[in-house]
Order: structure tokens, then sequence, then C-alpha cells
């Protein structure tokens, strides 16, 4: 639970002081200098991250503009004495986040200042459990040995600030896993089969393989699947290292390592048709689970006609990337439903180096439903946008899987 705290003594020494600590502990996260009381004309914030210039730690500033944005790179002493004479001549709010605490420094118009700590409970370990304050869930632990060897976590198995994207990405990643996991009724004495398409340095490989060895205590046999040889020899060489039995990474994507039998399909990021093939292979090989990322719409979109009435909406090449991208991931999702999935789109997480968040999940149902309803509404959606041809359609149409 937050613990909410007013510090006394001088408030502006201890804010540096616990900045000056995050810094060399490698806990800092982020701060934002506010409320600008300079010259300068439209500057609103200062925004300062850590980052890494020519092997050095550095601290990013950010200077933003009602318009444009400026930065600016400072080694630490150099950044950590800039932002003591911003406060409070510049910038009457600072506001500091670090692995462990949230700082709220404020200067009131007579320059006198007020310190509030909140003691952070491990925020970036996992998400909520749910209400009413419950202790949150941890799928998976930071002292975990993949999270270290993939450079997660350092020697002391502590969370390297540039990476608390990435973990809060592996967290959620294992928490829709484990929902899905839990409603798919794999049987207990069945080792696990997982493939996971386009695996690239195997951060959620390595992790489900972990949850499903390790917290569940299940026989898992997973392999990653990366066109990139460099990315395959670094992860075999770390399963290797970590003795984990049944994990194992091979050369290729989805049109060419392609499994005789699935429980769990994975495919992150798979570009535009990339995605059907990945979700075929899920059907084709009888997965329970299918777990797709979205990325690019390029078929459909090349299709499209959009009705007159929606035509001065659509003249836009953004909304008309939308639209694409919509009714792909709709037909996708009728698909699945027609093969008998229960099947959801949500929004997943931001996922690093992309703003791609759209996940499609889809769950074995046990008792299949009659496709006929659902391959009509997919013809009359089709129709209505002048689709001819849907890459999914036509490999499950080859295989005769929709009936």
């Amino acid at each position: 639970m937050s613990v909410s705290a007013r510090l006394v003594r001088d408030p502006l020494a201890d804010f540096l002081a616990l900045l000056d600590t995050s810094l060399q502990q490698n806990a800092f996260l982020k701060l934002v200098l506010a409320r600008y009381a300079g010259s300068e004309a439209e500057l609103q914030r200062l925004i300062i991250k850590r980052v890494t210039v020519k092997e050095q730690a550095c601290l990013s500033f950010v200077y933003r503009y009602k318009t444009r944005d400026i930065t600016k790179n400072l080694g630490l002493e150099e950044a950590q004495g800039l932002i003591a004479t911003l406060l409070p001549e510049s910038f009457r709010n600072a506001h500091l986040l670090t692995l462990t605490d949230e700082l709220q420094l404020e200067f009131s118009k007579k320059g006198k200042p007020v310190l509030h700590r909140n003691a952070l409970q491990q925020a970036l370990e996992a998400p909520t459990a749910g209400a009413h304050d419950r202790e949150k869930k941890r799928y998976l632990e930071l002292s975990r040995p993949f999270l270290r060897d993939l450079g997660v976590t350092d020697a002391q198995q502590q969370l390297i600030p540039a990476m608390s994207r990435k973990w809060r990405q592996i967290n959620k990643f294992i928490e829709v896993f484990s929902h899905a996991f839990a409603s798919a009724g794999l049987a207990d004495e069945q080792p696990v089969r997982v493939a996971d398409f386009g695996s690239g340095k195997g951060y959620l490989t390595f992790a489900i393989h972990d949850y499903l060895s390790n917290t569940l205590q299940r026989q898992a046999q997973v392999t990653g699947v990366e066109l990139r040889a460099d990315m395959v020899s670094l992860c075999n060489s770390a399963a290797a290292r970590l003795e984990n039995p049944g994990l194992v990474f091979e050369h290729g994507d989805v049109r060419t390592v392609v499994p005789s039998a699935i429980d769990v399909m994975i495919a992150l990021h798979a570009c535009d048709i990339a995605t059907d093939y990945a979700i075929h292979t899920g059907i084709r090989t009888g997965a329970a689970i299918i777990m797709c990322s979205p990325c690019c719409h390029k078929q459909i979109r090349l299709q499209i006609q959009s009705p007159a009435l929606l035509k001065p909406m659509l003249q836009y090449g953004l909304h008309l990337g939308q639209q694409a991208e919509m009714v792909t991931d709709s037909l996708r999702a009728l698909y699945l439903e027609a093969c008998g999935y229960e099947t959801k789109v949500f929004e997943f997480i931001s996922l690093e180096h992309t703003n791609k968040n759209k996940m499609i999940l889809a769950v074995k149902r046990a008792q299949p439903e009659d496709p006929a309803v659902l391959l009509g509404r997919i013809e009359e959606l089709k129709a209505f946008y002048g689709i001819q041809e849907h890459c999914l359609e036509v490999l499950l149409r080859g295989d005769g899987l929709l009936g």
C-alpha cells in the first residue's frame, strides 16, 4: 500500500540527494520539471531520462515546447548540477520516478518548497491482481536466471532501468497467457508444445518456458523461430548455459518451420500476411491457444473499395490505414471463430520499438459451433468493402478447414 510522507529539513536538498541516490543505485527512471517560470517563450516542460552515449551514462534532457522538442545529453555530474540550478528559478514543480519511489517537489508562489514521497511497492513487477489494494500477483520473479542472462536484471537481480518497459511487456504477456492457459484445458500429463514465431532475442520465449516449467511445474517443449541467424545462435547459447531442457531456437519463419502439432502458437509483429500464415499454422496444427500481435495490413488495404458515404472520411491516408487494420483483424478474428475458437481482440501493451499494441487471442472451444452463420457474415463484410481475397481464408480453404 502506498505510504505518503512529507519530508522535513531542506526539501530541495533532500530531493537532489534522493535524485543522486537513484542515479548511483541505477534506480532512476524519469524526471519531469514542470510549471515553467522562466522567460523563454513556449517552453512547457523538461523531460529527463537516462541514456547511454558512447558507453557513458548520461541524462537526456528533452525541452518540450509548444510546437517542437529540443534534446540535449549531459554526463551525470553536469546534469545534476544543471537540475539544481533550474529549481526553483526556472521550474516550480519536479516529479521524480524511480524503481522504489515517486517524489513530487512543489514550490509555492513565495518560493516555499514542499516535498511529497510515495513509496512504490514493486510497481514494475506485475499487473494488479484486483481492486481493494489486494497484493499484486507476480507472474515472474526478478530473480529468474534468464532475466540476468538476457540483460533485464543486473548481477544483484535488480531491474535495469532501461529495461523497465521490456519487463512490463514480459509480465503482461505472461499474465495474458496464464489466463488463456487456465481456460484451455490442456492435459496435465502431456508436455506443452509451444512455437514462438519471430522470437527475436527470446525475451518472451524464455519467459513462457520459465513460467510453464517453474511456476506451473509443467513439462514444456518450447521452440523459438527467428530469421536472424545471430539471434538464433545467441538464444541457443543462453538456453544451453541456463540448462533449460525443452527450449530450442530454430532458424526460419512461419513458412519454413512447420511443426506437425502445437498447443500454443505465438506470433508477435508478424508483418502483413505473415500473421495469416501464423494463424493458419496454429489452426492446422490444432493449437489450443493462438496469440498474435498483427503488424501492417497491406493486402487488404490495396483491395478495399470504400463505400461512397465513407469516402470523405477515408480520403486521409491515416484513416484509410486504420480502416484496413480494423477490417483485416476483424476478419481474422471471425475466421478463428468459424474454426472453433473463442476469440478476443484487445489492446495489449506498447511493445519495444513500436507503437503496435493490438493482440488477437484465440482459445479453442471444447464444443465447436456451426460456422455457417459466421461465414455468411464474413461474406457480407467482404462484399461491403469490395474485398476479393483474404490470405487467411485462402490458406484455410486450401486445407479444407472452413467447411
